[in-house]
C-alpha cells in the first residue's frame, strides 16, 4: 500500500462508511463485507476477490487508529487544496493547475512509490519540505547507523535466582572490528567525506515547486564513504566473533524477565552508536522451594497425630531455619506464614515463606497402632456428612 493510494483511495467509500464512523462501526461493516465477498464463498468469481481486496485494504487503514488519524490528515490537506501547483509551475496559463500527485510519488524517491507504513505522515512530510525553505528546515544526514539489538538466554539456579549472582555471558554475535576499531577503513586510513553529498548524508532535488531530499545513495546516508576498506570487516566496522561480558543478575529476578544491557548489543556500522543486549532468564526448579511472586512456598508433611495434637515444626529456609506452630486440630492443606523470609525486593522489603502442611496417612499400621485408632474412633463422633447422605437417598 502507498502513499499515493491513500491520497487517491477514499476508503471510507470502500466500506460504505461515513468520516465519523465509529471503530466498532467500522469493524462490524468490515467484517460483514469480508464474509460476503470471500473467495471461500465466491469460488471463480474475480469480481468478488476484487472487493474482498479493496475492503480488507481499506479496514487495514481504518481499523489502525493511528493509520486512520495520518490517512485523515493527509487526505484533508490534499483535498482541501494546499498542494497545488502555481500557473507559470505547471507551464499552463491562466489559475493553477492541480497538483499531480504521482510527481510526488512517483518519481521524487527514485521510481517507486514511497511506504507511508514505516515513516508515518510526518516523516513524509518532513522529507517533502527539508531543504525547501519549509517547516523542515535544511537536511540533515543520517549519520552512522545504530546496532541492532541482540537477544540470548540464561539459564539460572534457583538459590543464584534468589540471592543475585553475577555470571559470565558467552556471545557469537557481532561485534566491533579490532583492526579498524569500527570506522572501515583499512589502518592508517580514515573515511573521507562522500564526494556526492559533502558529508550532509542527504541529496536535493527540485520537482517543480518543490525541493525534496533523501538518503545520499552514494554513502547510504552516512555522510562518509571507505575508499580503502578494512581487510578484516570489509569495510563494515563490525566482525562476528566470541565475547564474553560479566552480567550481573539482581537478587530476586524472576523465571522470564528480560535484563537490559545498554549499548552491548550488535555495533553501529562504521563507528555507530552500538544496540542493547537483552538478557532471557531462565529459572531452573528447586527441589524443596517454589515461588509465587516474591513470596517462597514449601510443602511439609506431617503425621496424623500431630495434626491432631499440634507440634513446633522445624523448616528450612533461605536464610537458615524457622520454627512454626502447628495448632491443635489442624487440616491438610493449611498455609502457614513466616513474614520476610521470602525473597528480598528491590527496596529492600522481603515477601514470606508459605509453608502448606501435608498431613500424611500411613499404608500400614501396626496392630498396636490400629487397637489404638479403633478406641480413637468409637470414642470420636463421624464427620458430618447429612447433606452428603440427603443426596444419596434422593438419587439411590
Amino acid at each position: 500500500m502507498s502513499s499515493k493510494d491513500w491520497i487517491e483511495k477514499d476508503y471510507y467509500a470502500m466500506l460504505g462508511v461515513q468520516k465519523s464512523a465509529s471503530s466498532d462501526e467500522i469493524k462490524k461493516v468490515y467484517r460483514k463485507l469480508a464474509r460476503e465477498s470471500h473467495p471461500d464463498h465466491n469460488p471463480g468469481d474475480p469480481k468478488a476477490e476484487e472487493r474482498f481486496k479493496a475492503v480488507s485494504e481499506a479496514y487495514a487503514v481504518l481499523g489502525d487508529e493511528a493509520k486512520r488519524r495520518e490517512y485523515d490528515e493527509m487526505r484533508s490537506l490534499f483535498g482541501s487544496g494546499a498542494f497545488r501547483r502555481g500557473a507559470r509551475g505547471a507551464g499552463q496559463p491562466g489559475g493553477g493547475a492541480p497538483f499531480d500527485v504521482s510527481d510526488l510519488f512517483g518519481g521524487a524517491a527514485g521510481g517507486g512509490d514511497t511506504r507511508f507504513g514505516g515513516g508515518g505522515f510526518t516523516d513524509l512530510f518532513s522529507t517533502i519540505f527539508s531543504g525547501g525553505g519549509g517547516a523542515g528546515g535544511p537536511a540533515r544526514a543520517r549519520g552512522p547507523a545504530r546496532g541492532r539489538d541482540v537477544e540470548a538466554e540464561v539459564a539460572l539456579d534457583f538459590d543464584d535466582a534468589v540471592r543475585g549472582v553475577t555470571l559470565p555471558l558467552s556471545l557469537r554475535a557481532p561485534g566491533v572490528c579490532d583492526t579498524c576499531h569500527g570506522n572501515g577503513a583499512k589502518p592508517g586510513t580514515q573515511p573521507k567525506a562522500c564526494p556526492v553529498c559533502h558529508g550532509a548524508g542527504v541529496t536535493n532535488r527540485n520537482q517543480g515547486s518543490f525541493s525534496f531530499s533523501e538518503p545520499c545513495r552514494s554513502c547510504q546516508g552516512v555522510g562518509t564513504v571507505v575508499e580503502e576498506k578494512c581487510p578484516e570487516c570489509q569495510g563494515t566496522g563490525g566482525v562476528t566473533k566470541t565475547r564474553t561480558l560479566n552480567v550481573r543478575f539482581p537478587a530476586g529476578v524472576a523465571d522470564g524477565q528480560r535484563i537490559r544491557l545498554a549499548g552491548r548489543g550488535e555495533p553501529g556500522e562504521r563507528g555507530g552508536p552500538a544496540g542493547d543486549l537483552f538478557v532471557q532468564v531462565k529459572v531452573r526448579p528447586d527441589e524443596l522451594f517454589g515461588r509465587t511472586g516474591d513470596d517462597l512456598t514449601l510443602t511439609v508433611p506431617i503425621t496424623f497425630a500431630e495434626a491432631v495434637l499440634g507440634t513446633d515444626l522445624r523448616v528450612p529456609t533461605f536464610d537458615g531455619a524457622v520454627t512454626l506452630r502447628v495448632p491443635p486440630g489442624t487440616p491438610s492443606g493449611r498455609v502457614l506464614r513466616a513474614r520476610g523470609k521470602g525473597v528480598v525486593r528491590r527496596d529492600g522489603q522481603a515477601g514470606d515463606l508459605l509453608v502448606t502442611l501435608d498431613v500424611v496417612v500411613p499404608a500400614t499400621v501396626s496392630e498396636e497402632a490400629r487397637s489404638a485408632l479403633e478406641s480413637f474412633a468409637a470414642q470420636t463422633p463421624p464427620a458430618a456428612r447429612e447433606h452428603l447422605d440427603a443426596r444419596v437417598r434422593r438419587v439411590g
